[in-house]
């Protein structure tokens, strides 16, 4: 997905792959498409499925075609996300002040996990405020704005994001719990895939890195004109270490 997060894991095991050996294909699509194309053996693996409550719904219909190799990052979120200096501090406290937010919640590309559970949160606060699908980048571009120009403004957020780096934001506390707790990125292949490349399964089990190692791949994708591709072999090339730890299985 071109979520910033899954475009720096995906070819940051790309790249490790690679070093492996491999010939590797990436492609771009909606969470939907792709692991509807993980269930049919259209691809062969995924390092972005967010659980256990994004993309659960996905996992039940297809998830006997799918296997799940479990967690490959730790300690993620979701949730609303304002501007710090934002005098907002609750979900329950956004329809008294829907004026200050032009009576809108930005929003990312409407097949998204998250945007089906802004959709909850909408419903279950009776919220007057719009949410308004689009893109990641659209969402960070509208967030980049509000704050240069010190206005107010909500979005669907996620951690880990580079937005969380370069702006000082915070989660709006959701007391009815709607986005549930902290999840996991968790790492997925097609069934028979360890029959076909044990070897790329071992990787691709063992990958697990740090909110702060992705942090830093996020970041170096935002600079003007750089390349997640490139940059993913610069990471991978500067941190042998951690990558050993992958390779060795």
């Amino acid at each position: 997905m071109e979520w910033s997060s899954e475009v720096a894991s995906t070819n940051v095991i790309a790249a490790v792959l690679e070093q492996a050996g491999y010939e590797v294909d990436l492609t771009s699509l909606s969470a939907a498409a792709m692991f509807q194309a993980l269930s049919t053996g259209d691809a062969d693996a995924i390092v972005a499925a967010w659980l256990p409550t994004t993309h659960a719904d996905y996992m039940e219909r297809l998830g006997d075609s799918i296997e799940d190799l479990g967690p490959n990052l730790d300690g993620t979120k979701l949730g609303l996300v304002v501007p710090s200096y934002t005098d907002v501090d609750s979900i329950a406290d956004l329809n008294d002040n829907a004026d200050s937010f032009n009576g809108e919640i930005i929003g990312i590309d409407p097949g998204a996990g998250l945007m089906s559970l802004t959709e909850e949160v909408v419903d279950t606060y009776d919220l007057e405020l719009n949410l308004r699908s689009g893109s990641g980048a659209t969402m960070t571009a509208a967030l980049s704005s509000a704050i240069n120009n010190e206005e107010d403004v909500v979005v669907t957020g996620w951690t880990p994001h580079w937005m969380f780096a370069r702006f000082d934001l915070k989660y709006l506390e959701d007391p009815e719990n709607v986005y549930g707790g902290a999840e996991q990125i968790h790492t997925a292949v097609r069934q028979g895939l360890e029959d076909d490349m044990p070897e790329a399964y071992a990787i691709l089990d063992a990958f697990e890195w740090t909110p702060e190692q992705m942090g830093e791949v996020m970041l170096m994708n935002q600079e003007d004109g750089s390349d997640p591709y490139e940059n993913a072999k610069q990471w991978v090339e500067d941190n042998q270490d951690v990558v050993a730890e992958w390779l060795d299985s």
